[in-house]
């Protein structure tokens, strides 16, 4: 999985996602120096959307489809890059990349919003993490900072150590994994895909994103 194309086009937002962008833009304005408390803002949005009629919601449906019609003609014209380099053999016993302070954070506020939250699609999911993680007063992420750089220092000892003494037998498992079957490389391939999907987890809620349906 590589890097994200910047030329790709950003992905459709729902009706409730342009609501949401909304109440927070609004929020800001009145309390700017404010800090949110994301549970607390999320759920009274969630509310408010509830309550609303047709005639209300019309105006962030009209702009969901105005952005969905944006996308689509943007898709037609956006011509993916070629020609990417393979993956070159990745060693299943190096030291994994750590997480980063977000990606912690993600992970442990993440089950709290889908609790809250059962219909919101992947991509909602990840704009609310975003938008949690961006009014988290900075006193509060330094737990998280301060985990994911230890984390990052013992990584960086690790891989050292790794490089020191581990590309010849990395080297020979390259070969033995070359003689193997079709089949046996194509499930190291989706295994190796897997890992790249836990590294890259933002780019992958974005482009998944990009998938999901109007609410």
């Amino acid at each position: 999985m590589g890097k994200r194309d910047p030329k790709k086009p950003r992905g459709k937002m729902s009706s409730y996602a342009f609501f949401v962008q909304t109440c927070r833009e609004e929020h800001k304005k009145k309390h700017p120096d404010a800090s949110v408390n994301f549970s607390e803002f999320s759920k009274k949005c969630s509310e408010r959307w509830k309550t609303m009629s047709a005639k209300e919601k019309g105006k962030f449906e009209d702009m969901a489809k105005a952005d969905k019609a944006r996308y689509e003609r943007e898709m037609k014209t956006y011509i993916p890059p070629k020609g990417e380099t393979k993956k070159k053999f990745k060693d299943p016993n190096a030291p994994k990349r750590p997480p980063s302070a977000f990606f912690l954070f993600c992970s442990e506020y993440r089950p709290k919003i889908k609790g809250e939250h059962p219909g919101l699609s992947i991509g909602d999911v990840a704009k609310k993490l975003g938008e949690m993680w961006n009014n988290t007063a900075a006193d509060d992420k330094q737990p998280y900072e301060k985990k994911a750089a230890k984390l990052k220092e013992k990584y960086e000892k690790d891989i050292a150590a790794y490089r020191a003494k581990g590309k010849p037998d990395a080297a020979k498992k390259g070969v033995v994994k070359a003689e193997k079957s079709k089949k046996k490389k194509e499930e190291e391939e989706d295994e190796e895909d897997e890992e790249d999907e836990e590294e890259e987890e933002d780019e992958e809620d974005e482009d998944e994103e990009e998938d999901d349906d109007d609410e």
